[in-house]
């Protein structure tokens, strides 16, 4: 399983989590510590160059959050961001530099890292989302199975216990996820690998591949 490690899938060069992330050896390890994490972090960021518009919030001072935003703490949004119009941050986000988190998404529970794109009606919920990875529209992160039961992640067939009642999808470096896909509970999606639009996703994606509509996964070719 090395290919779904932390290791494997982020390069943490892109992250103010790096530390945190680190102490981990899978990315669902990770998710039950980030509210902790993110105060822990803004407590040590400069004021001189983020603002704290309301108690656990920091905002980098370059980054844009328009008026009908919400942000819930707590939370960090990075330099040279854009939080759109009707964007709904529940709190316990760690947003990156240059990353945009459009109309009407709603984030819960997540790290994403810089340049990270969650631009058109996209809910990602108890997930991370690694570098230059993209949401095409309406594409979100289902974090709750249907039986509410513990989720486990499908490795080549066989169930990896994650103890968790809720995760969505972690996505890798340079991920593409096509319009209005669902990324059930559990998926992890492996670096420069895409989804096609309105794909419903399971398992564990490998890195350089394109997974199609009806589930089949191609290598992608040079």
């Amino acid at each position: 399983m090395n290919d779904i490690t932390i290791a494997e899938l982020y390069d943490l060069e892109h992250t103010l989590a790096a530390d945190y992330l680190r102490m981990f050896t899978y990315p669902w390890e990770a998710l039950k510590g980030i509210s902790d994490m993110i105060v822990t972090l803004g407590q040590k960021l400069d004021p001189n160059e983020y603002d704290q518009p309301s108690e656990h919030v920091w905002v980098h001072k370059t980054a844009k959050v328009f008026p009908s935003a919400y942000l819930g703490a707590p939370c960090i949004i990075g330099a040279n961001t854009e939080v759109r119009h009707c964007a709904f941050i529940r709190g316990s986000a760690l947003v990156g530099a240059n990353c945009v988190v459009g109309n009407s998404v709603e984030l819960k529970n997540v790290i994403l890292f810089d340049n990270v794109q969650t631009p058109h009606y996209n809910y990602v919920g108890d997930s991370i989302l690694g570098y230059k990875s993209h949401m095409g529209a309406g594409s979100i992160t289902s974090n709750v199975k249907s039986d509410k039961s513990l989720v486990v992640v499908k490795y080549d067939g066989e169930p990896v216990e994650t103890g968790l009642k809720k995760m969505g999808a972690m996505l890798g470096d340079f991920v593409e996820v096509g319009c209005n896909s669902v990324l059930n509970p559990g998926t992890i999606i492996c670096p420069h690998s895409n989804i096609y639009p309105t794909s419903c996703v399971r398992g564990v994606v490998p890195a350089e591949s394109i997974w199609k509509n009806d589930g089949v996964i191609i290598r992608k070719t040079r």
